[in-house]
């Protein structure tokens, strides 16, 4: 079966394979991983290879700390500004919206302080959504300034539900006004291509997209930035006390981050993250190539952002598209279906997707409109 979901996504074969030995036995102690405590030696070798590991493979500077802890991308949404918003004495933070979760960002920071859009590829300016796609591009980088007092601007680097990708980071820290950091959702991109980590004061990633299983979210914070949360903030998302604590201010998610140290080291002896962005890059090309060669399905969104790896698309008559999600799913294909807010259709292919999928879905595809076209 070809898992195509956007999250939680297909493991690599050989982490699940390494699963299998270490739910029973973990490395030859005779306890199961679910058995070992967040205060052992065991958990305290599992914690640091996979924090080393990660930064290994992202080149990150010693001036970034990172922290595994819990809540996912909504969790996040309210975390980021409960640290940080307040940062300069005035509770502001300015938010790009390129779709529904950076729409989401906003809206959950609205809660904690000034929260603005100052660029919105939806012309509308909406937050709401019926059935369709608003955001088909990125706001041109020229049209983006911050406000003078703003702690932080906050974007979606790839927008998992529109299929919106966009990678030039420093370009958006040129036009900041002010001292404003630069925050990032890497949530579906992350670990996909190499992406300047270091020109941003925040990026987070909940794991069940390429980095392992749903239950633990990654941040990565510059260390200048803690220290710094609103009273309101609850101790446990604090970020001073979850780095002071090396991520065990609280039990953490012990089998998730257990899971995501063996999608760090699968990726260190696959080539890394640059080897990941070739496969990636030409696994998306075959698929949009294929769509750009028919008027049967259609893929709206500008080309010069189109996400590698979250891929939406719509049948040229919608009445067919649960009959293509029936019979894909009878043919090893799952989690086509698109998400609930667009309707249509969506190929989500991350790292642990092989080429041998992207040809199973363009071959079914192509069968199905030789039938219905």
């Amino acid at each position: 079966m070809w898992n195509f979901s956007s999250g939680p996504s297909m493991l690599p074969y050989d982490v699940i394979h390494q699963m299998s030995f270490d739910i029973l036995d973990w490395n030859s102690t005779g306890v199961s991983v679910f058995d070992i405590s967040h205060r052992s030696k065991y958990f305290e070798i599992i914690y640091n290879e996979a924090e080393s590991d990660l930064r290994e493979l992202l080149g990150l500077s010693s001036d970034y700390c990172i922290l595994f802890m819990q809540g996912g991308g909504q969790g996040a949404n309210a975390i980021i500004p409960m640290n940080i918003i307040g940062r300069n004495g005035i509770n502001m933070a300015d938010f790009i919206v390129s779709g529904y979760w950076s729409s989401k960002s906003y809206i959950e920071a609205c809660k904690y302080g000034d929260a603005s859009i100052v660029a919105s590829s939806n012309y509308a300016m909406k937050i709401d959504y019926q059935d369709c796609n608003p955001y088909t591009w990125f706001p041109k980088i020229e049209s983006i300034k911050t406000r003078a007092c703003s702690s932080y601007l906050q974007f979606c680097s790839n927008e998992t539900i529109n299929g919106v990708e966009f990678v030039d980071w420093n370009g958006l820290v040129n036009s900041i006004d002010g001292n404003a950091v630069l925050v990032a959702d890497v949530s579906s991109n992350f670990l996909t291509r190499e992406l300047d980590i270091n020109c941003t004061g925040v990026v987070f990633s909940c794991a069940q997209k390429n980095a392992g299983i749903s239950g633990v979210t990654i941040f990565i914070v510059r260390k200048d930035l803690i220290g710094m949360s609103l009273n309101i903030c609850p101790s446990v998302f604090d970020y001073k006390n979850v780095v002071n604590s090396e991520s065990r201010y609280n039990t953490p998610p012990v089998f998730a981050i257990y899971v995501s140290g063996l999608v760090f080291k699968w990726l260190k002896s696959n080539g890394g993250i640059k080897r990941m962005e070739s496969n990636n890059l030409e696994k998306s090309r075959m698929f949009y190539d294929f769509i750009d060669s028919t008027s049967f399905y259609t893929n709206t969104i500008h080309s010069s952002v189109r996400s590698r790896v979250n891929i939406p698309f719509f049948l040229k008559n919608d009445f067919l598209t649960d009959i293509f999600v029936e019979k894909a799913e009878s043919s090893g294909i799952i989690n086509i279906k698109g998400h609930r807010s667009m309707g249509g259709l969506r190929a989500s292919m991350y790292n642990a997707m092989p080429i041998d999928g992207i040809n199973a879905l363009i071959n079914y595809m192509r069968d199905f409109e030789r039938y219905y076209g």
